[in-house]
């Protein structure tokens, strides 16, 4: 097993991207604790992949919950070796001078506040052990745009971003930093990203935009997760890794 012994964090972790890490690192030899505002949905996905996973039930917005979330994972698997940033949100596809003020606060709370609580939370653990990995959820919409989801668009150009720069910063306390910048996938979000009905013809116009022809699939995140955690990466670090069917080529 590729992960084996390894304690992880997930957020996010309750459906789409998030549950099938989750389980990818479960069946990888890793021990998980999901973290999700969701608290019956990450319960659901713990008590599937069996004594190996935890729910935690919390928002990402909150510092009480994410310094819950990692006192758990030490707690109860003693160490915390793997971090995923994965929970994030975005408001429906519209102009840029329709989207409310609640509604950019609300993207940037959990696309970027989040990671700023969990760094804080995770780092220090990580700095003690002398090593860890943290992956970062942005996104192609933070390389290559597209209209209608500026300010959503600008949050994960700032995931993208600080990776780079927390992967310079923390190489000399052995933890890795990188990111993966996930295409338009098959997930609860995929109406509010395309901002029309999800129809046939017009999932068709945006695969059409994709050269491989398909959009992102949960298990394509999860098995770029299980590589960056693994040792295999080990000389990898401040990595943006498009999983994009070429999209942003």
């Amino acid at each position: 097993m590729r992960l084996q012994g390894l304690s992880t964090i997930v957020t996010g972790g309750a459906s789409g991207f998030g549950a099938e890490i989750a389980r990818a690192y479960a069946r990888e030899g890793a021990k998980v604790v999901i973290l999700d505002l969701n608290a019956e949905g990450a319960k659901k996905v713990a008590s599937e992949i069996g004594a190996s996973a935890l729910a935690y039930g919390g928002s990402v917005t909150s510092k009480a919950d994410v310094d819950g979330a990692v006192k758990l994972a030490v707690e109860k698997f003693g160490k915390l070796d793997v971090v995923v940033n994965n929970a994030g949100w975005t408001f429906r596809n519209k102009p840029l001078l329709e989207v409310a003020e609640e509604e950019f606060d609300k993207a940037f709370d959990i696309n970027v506040k989040s990671i700023f609580l969990m760094t804080n939370a995770c780092v220090p653990v990580m700095k003690k052990q002398k090593s860890g990995r943290i992956i970062n959820i942005g996104s192609t919409a933070g390389v290559r745009p597209r209209p209608g989801l500026t300010w959503y668009n600008a949050t994960k150009g700032a995931v993208n971003l600080m990776s780079k720069s927390m992967a310079v910063e923390l190489a000399p306390d052995g933890i890795r930093v990188n990111c993966i910048a996930p295409v338009i996938g098959e997930t609860a979000l995929l109406e509010s990203f395309m901002g029309v009905p999800d129809t046939p013809e017009n999932r068709a116009k945006f695969v059409s935009t994709i050269p491989l022809g398909r959009m992102s699939r949960p298990s394509d995140i999860a098995n770029a997760c299980v590589y960056l955690a693994g040792e295999e990466s080990e000389f990898l670090t401040g990595v943006i890794l498009p999983v994009d069917g070429g999209r942003t080529i």
